[in-house]
């Protein structure tokens, strides 16, 4: 079977390629490469990959590619809310008016796997997980625009949306702006962080996790299609606070404290539920602590300056 990947070369697809490869399908990916970084090198052997250099609006160039395909992943997005804020127009035109166009143009027999974002959840109520019940209620733009193009997604079906929680880990195409990604690196080279709005709680996911889950959607996908599903770790709803304090197991020397004003312009406010995937058979295999020990080796490696996006 043929897959086709928009955005193949950034943080989730660089993880996810390599996986679709080692899983015997035939991988076209379509990336614009705008971060300059160079994921999928080391794949370029592969004789069942294709890369081809392009922007996922030209409707002329996914018009040609989406005929040859089975499966499509639209993982092309400008992602985080700094970024969409940034540039709304880019960011409307790519998170959703591209991903409609997919729809526009594709059979009903090809499947799409899509990752949204638990985002979408806003501020929940205390102590209440969210579920795929609960009402969406994005407070930004990006979680806007995941809410619409999800619910355009899922109407015309043979499609699965996933409501990733935020991510953490080290990935070929790297990202720093990442809530977990970002603390761990302040805590390695800073050694000190000050916290806004501390008990401000989310869930958690590892990037290798992403990859497993979409394996598993593709293996399972009759019988869970048409739905959508939170994907994180059931033990890891925590608080910016909490996530320090898993930080700090590991590099002992961090300092964090929290601001006494001030207020963090990312307002998001949730625990979630995961129940529905774990239901389907699948269960994280990265934990949060396997993944700040991952992230410390990594900082050896990486320092900031366009492992970002933003």
């Amino acid at each position: 079977m043929k897959v086709l990947v928009t955005g193949g070369a950034g943080y989730i697809g660089s993880m996810l390629v390599p996986e679709l490869l080692k899983n015997s399908y035939k991988v076209m990916v379509i990336d614009n490469f705008m971060y300059n970084q160079t994921p999928l090198l080391d794949y370029c052997y592969d004789r069942n990959l294709e890369i081809i250099r392009g922007d996922t609006r030209d409707r002329k160039l996914i018009s040609s590619c989406i005929k040859e395909t089975d499966i499509i992943f639209p993982l092309a997005c400008l992602t985080g809310a700094p970024l969409c804020s940034r540039d709304e127009i880019a960011a409307k035109t790519t998170n959703f008016d591209a991903i409609k166009m997919i729809l526009e143009l594709r059979s009903k027999d090809q499947k799409i796997i899509f990752p949204t974002t638990n985002s979408g959840y806003g501020v929940g109520e205390k102590g209440k997980y969210c579920t795929e019940e609960t009402p969406l209620k994005p407070i930004s733009l990006y979680g806007r625009l995941k809410v619409d193009i999800e619910r355009e997604l899922l109407n015309s079906g043979n499609c699965i949306t996933l409501r990733l929680a935020t991510v953490f880990g080290t990935s070929p195409r790297m990202r720093l702006d990442l809530l977990v990604n970002d603390f761990v690196y302040r805590a390695v080279n800073d050694r000190f962080l000050v916290l806004f709005e501390a008990q401000f709680k989310r869930n958690y996911l590892h990037i290798r996790d992403i990859a497993r889950v979409f394996i598993h959607c593709l293996e399972n996908f009759d019988e869970i299609k048409d739905e959508p599903y939170n994907v994180g770790l059931s033990d890891a709803n925590l608080s910016k606070w909490e996530l320090c304090e898993e930080i700090k197991k590991q590099v002992p020397n961090f300092y964090f404290i929290e601001a006494e004003v001030g207020e963090d312009p990312d307002k998001r406010d949730y625990i979630v539920s995961n129940e529905k995937i774990e239901a389907t058979g699948f269960k994280p295999a990265f934990s949060l602590q396997d993944g700040i020990a991952e992230l410390i080796k990594g900082y050896q490696v990486v320092k900031r300056n366009q492992f970002s996006n933003v």
